[in-house]
């Protein structure tokens, strides 16, 4: 007998399965990305396939893919590709998506069709969060007078600055999409020309 601690053996089946739920902890941050993706009136701000088609193979519901995109803008995973693999390895991804496994093309697609929408989505997570206390602020200064302090140029904040500021966020999220573009490059093919004779 060694002094190491000892895995389980990777072989041994278990009596009872395990529950995805137990392994997800009750303040993780996917489960304030399942509760604001379920409060989203899909709908409304602009994403197809809210309503199910009728015919064809059955299709990823939009929140899934919105609330796979919104974990990987949070975590840093940009690429569609590396999207797909936390689907497969990362047990948090794996309870957001209720293990459902997209492949990186149908992500891909998802942000494409889905631009205009997402980008709303991100501009009222920035306002929840604004709301909820989780962004740092500090004291705003209503009649607009400025005070030699503890205050920095980065610190000091006028209307153009909030409005330059505000501008930047939403370039930022134009930039991360325009980042998702090139990871999964959107190519237009020809039909091949049937050739007579």
């Amino acid at each position: 007998m060694t002094r190491f601690v000892q895995g389980a053996d990777r072989g041994q089946s278990t009596l009872l399965p395990e529950c995805l739920d137990d392994r997800v902890a009750d303040d993780n941050p996917v489960r304030v990305i399942d509760a604001f993706v379920a409060a989203l009136d899909l709908a409304e701000l602009g994403f197809g396939g809210v309503e199910p088609a009728g015919t064809g193979r059955p299709s990823y519901h939009p929140a899934a893919l919105l609330g796979l995109y919104i974990y990987g803008y949070l975590n840093r995973v940009h690429s569609s590709r590396r999207l797909e693999r936390e689907a497969g390895r990362n047990v948090e991804v794996m309870w957001l998506l209720a293990r459902l496994a997209p492949d990186h093309k149908t992500i891909a697609d998802f942000r494409k069709d889905n631009g205009p929408g997402i980008k709303k989505v991100c501009a009222r997570l920035l306002e929840v969060c604004r709301k909820m206390g989780l962004l740092a602020t500090a004291s705003v200064a209503i009649d607009g007078s400025k005070f030699k302090a503890v205050n920095n140029r980065d610190k000091n904040f006028t209307r153009g600055k909030v409005e330059r500021r505000r501008t930047q966020l939403e370039e930022s999220v134009a930039r991360y999409l325009a980042q998702l573009g090139r990871y999964w490059p959107i190519r237009e093919f020809a039909a091949p020309s049937r050739m007579s004779g």
